[in-house]
């Protein structure tokens, strides 16, 4: 009897091959897209597009496919959070979220409770059990400039260990070619860039429509303490933004520090938003569980940037990462994660 797989669809390209693929495979596969967002009537994650794509893939290769609700759950775990790690002074990174708590736990304990034994997504990433250890891990995928391993750290062993991500091993151009030989209508439907369900990237217009928390002006001061002028609410900026300050220096200046406590937000030129040292908290071990002590590892503090050498030092649930060479524009809120060499050994977000 085949084993059956529920596969997320968002009606991209990269979803659409991994549910062709695994059908390939043998698996009995049932496409799902999931509704996570409505606003103002109009859905901008998972909307009428998606749905009517994804349901003409599912149609064209063969497969049951459903409309599954989630919006409770997205605006719980992602949504709500979102919002409050902006006005505290933090820049979330909701897609990291979302894939643990709606994309993986939610939909994984839906389709076990339907009786599947695997979910699948389109992710590029490989999963794999870490050499030494056996335990699960991701490992970087063969298309490194799309690699989405980064978005991924927070998934747990038994979400790896119930997940197929079948195109970790493809080039972009190569699952694009089987979408067009199988004569796929999402061929060569653009990716998607922004945060699903913030409109035209507009944060702060985002923030300020969707909560009753009070958002306060303040002050742009520099590095001495020196008042530099008047800002909007510490949600509307993030650090190593350049653009919309709405304060002129003369030369380029940048967001270098977000202090809430005093609701302050420091602006500095661009030298001064290189660091060495990071602070992470919540960290979730993949390919290993690490023990208090030192380790030299490689790490990212953003999705699309290289990794770098560092050392990170481990006390009890507390990770404080030195990079061999000083990192632009660490953020708190966002990722840290870190790698032995393809392989994810684990994450945190980022304190300070």
């Amino acid at each position: 009897m085949a084993e059956k797989v529920v596969v997320g669809m968002s009606g991209g390209v990269d979803s659409s091959v991994a549910a062709y693929l695994l059908k390939k495979q043998g698996y009995e596969v049932i496409g799902v897209t999931m509704r996570l967002w409505q606003n103002e009537g109009k859905e901008s994650s998972a909307g009428v597009s998606a749905v009517e794509d994804a349901g003409s893939v599912a149609s064209k290769i063969g497969i049951p496919y459903y409309v599954l609700d989630f919006k409770k759950e997205f605006k719980k775990y992602v949504v709500d959070y979102f919002i409050e790690d902006y006005i505290k002074g933090s820049t979330p990174n909701p897609c990291i979220v979302c894939n643990r708590y709606v994309k993986w736990e939610a939909l994984l304990s839906k389709a076990l409770n339907l009786g599947a034994d695997y979910i699948a997504t389109g992710h590029y990433a490989r999963i794999v059990k870490y050499p030494q250890t056996g335990r699960y891990t991701l490992k970087t995928a063969e298309t490194l400039e799309k690699d989405q391993t980064y978005a991924l750290y927070n998934l747990t062993q038994k979400q790896l260990e119930h997940t197929l991500m079948p195109i970790g091993d493809y080039e972009k151009n190569d699952v694009r070619k089987i979408a067009e030989e199988i004569g796929l209508s999402v061929a060569n439907k653009p990716d998607s860039q922004d945060i699903c369900f913030v409109n035209n990237n507009d944060y702060g217009g985002f923030i300020r429509e969707n909560t009753a928390l009070p958002i306060e002006k303040g002050n742009f001061v520099d590095f001495d303490g020196n008042v530099l002028g008047t800002h909007n609410g510490i949600s509307n900026y993030t650090i190593g933004q350049r653009k919309g300050l709405g304060i002129a220096f003369g030369k380029p200046m940048y967001v270098c520090e977000i202090r809430p406590e005093t609701n302050e937000v420091v602006i500095g030129e661009n030298e001064q938003l290189f660091k060495k040292e990071v602070f992470v908290k919540n960290f979730n071990f993949m390919a290993f569980e690490l023990k208090n002590g030192e380790y030299k590892v490689l790490g990212k503090i953003r999705y699309n940037q290289k990794k770098s050498p560092c050392t990170i030092q481990i006390d009890g649930d507390f990770v404080n990462c030195v990079f061999d060479e000083p990192q632009r524009a660490i953020t708190p809120g966002q990722a840290a994660v870190f790698y032995d060499g393809e392989y994810i050994v684990g994450g945190g977000t980022i304190v300070r």
